[in-house]
């Protein structure tokens, strides 16, 4: 694990860089020990950036996280480790990395996101009991952020209802922000956990949290917005969620409510299902029609571009295929043929062999 957290140390490098320089070396360990003059040929990565990687300049920094991470039973998961959650593995913007402290497999059949204003109402806190004890038979894990008002709603009833729960963090987990929450927190890491892309010593500042907001909406099937301003990170969450195709739920209010504007403005401009009975979000998100869906469901295939559909299509036909071979029967360039397995091998669609050969995740 010291070359994956390492990886995402580097100064200058971020997930989309990390996820190239996978496309072409494979693993984190081979991106260390490729020379130089083979990573200034990838692209984006200039001569600086390269020095940093071949001198394994965050690796002390790397070491301190291990022994964090050691120490307080954390879970390091890399995107490309099978403990990664599926769902936000297939998020263009997914992280590489993940921390997590509790006791559930982030891979659940039926995962919902609530979020809302920190200035929850009574009725916003009563709808978020209600709608989770009328799901627990469901067996659902619900994913929000932790924060005051509508977060803090959904976790508490949550656990209140035996339901697991997972909240993700805009910070390292060395600490929990609010303070005020640290109980709930403590209680979850048994009833589900708590989830960040941060690393120890990262403070709760503010840029740090529209980027857990993607990781709450990419998380889910579905997310729920129960009461929300206009303005509100909320609406930020739901249109993450519309980016990625995952269905949008909102509680509509009154008209002259200000913490209704938000609901009733996702609905109005088609941008959520109107959600008031529980047996609505049932009915479209399919749950109604079985009670227990087969695990095998969530092996299907996700949706592919063209590109993506031939590859599988050779792949099938030849049960294993190195790159080579399969850049000649594309006659696609090798920059575009290796971005294109990775997203597929990240998307559990097929596997790697060594000798960079490709076969069908059976």
């Amino acid at each position: 694990m010291l070359y994956e957290i390492g990886l995402t140390l580097i100064k200058g490098i971020g997930d989309a860089t990390i996820k190239t320089l996978l496309s072409y070396c494979g693993s984190p360990e081979e991106i260390f020990k490729t020379s130089k003059q083979h990573l200034e040929k990838i692209p984006g990565i200039g001569s600086k950036t390269a020095d940093l990687i071949i001198h394994h300049t965050s690796f002390d920094r790397a070491e301190k996280e291990l022994k964090f991470i050691e120490k307080y039973k954390i879970q390091p998961i890399f995107i490309q480790s099978a403990d990664y959650p599926k769902r936000l593995k297939s998020c263009y913007d997914a992280p590489a990395m993940l921390y997590f402290k509790g006791n559930v497999k982030l891979n659940q059949q039926k995962v919902i996101a609530i979020v809302g204003t920190r200035n929850a109402t009574a009725y916003g806190k009563q709808f978020c009991d209600k709608l989770i004890s009328s799901l627990k038979h469901h067996q659902i894990l619900i994913v929000s952020g932790l924060a005051y008002g509508i977060d803090i709603a959904a976790h508490k009833a949550s656990l209140e209802n035996e339901t697991n729960t997972i909240g993700v963090l805009g910070h390292g987990l060395d600490r929990i922000y609010p303070a005020l929450h640290r109980p709930i927190a403590e209680k979850m890491i048994h009833q589900g956990g708590l989830l960040t892309e941060f690393r120890s010593e990262t403070n709760p500042d503010r840029p740090n949290f529209p980027k857990r907001n993607r990781i709450i909406a990419g998380m889910a099937d579905a997310t729920l917005v129960v009461e929300a301003t206009k303005t509100g990170g909320a609406l930020i969450t739901a249109e993450i969620a519309n980016s990625y195709n995952r269905d949008v739920f909102a509680v509509p209010g009154r008209v002259d409510d200000e913490l209704s504007e938000g609901c009733n403005f996702l609905i109005k401009t088609n941008r959520a299902h109107l959600l008031d009975r529980v047996e609505d979000l049932e009915y479209i998100m399919g749950w109604d029609k079985d009670e227990v869906q087969p695990v095998k469901q969530l092996q299907i295939l996700p949706h592919l571009n063209k590109d993506e559909e031939k590859i599988v299509a050779i792949i099938k036909d030849c049960n294993a295929i190195a790159i080579d071979d399969l850049q000649v029967k594309l006659d696609m360039p090798q920059s575009k043929l290796a971005m294109l397995l990775l997203n597929l091998e990240m998307q559990s669609v097929i596997i790697s062999l060594p000798g960079k050969v490709y076969k069908m995740n059976h």
